[in-house]
């Protein structure tokens, strides 16, 4: 199991868009990715509402895990990608062209 912390860069947290960019991104790496604030459970990352209900505000630390072939590449991506204000107008398009 590969793990990744990370601080939530975007400016309202893991809430709307950022929370619908990063789940997007964890279903195209095609690894299994949770994802939990600490001290808590873990849920899955590519569950736009389980993340979305961990309630993850701007500058927490959540913690990304990982099994498998690609992990840490993976892993390795979705940390760039929360490290990111995901709100700013000059983020990431969401995978696959749509925003």
């Amino acid at each position: 199991m590969v793990q990744r912390t990370v601080v939530v860069a975007s400016r309202v947290g893991l809430h709307a868009r950022p929370a619908m960019l990063f789940t997007q991104a964890v279903a195209a790496s095609g690894v299994p990715v949770t994802i939990a604030r600490p001290g808590g459970e873990p849920v899955d990352a590519g569950s736009i509402l389980f993340v979305m209900s961990l309630g993850v505000p701007h500058g927490e630390e959540v913690t990304l895990a990982a099994d498998g072939d690609g992990a840490e590449a993976a892993l390795d991506d979705l940390v760039a990608l929360l490290a990111t204000d995901l709100d700013a107008q000059d983020a990431p398009a969401a995978p696959g062209g749509g925003s």
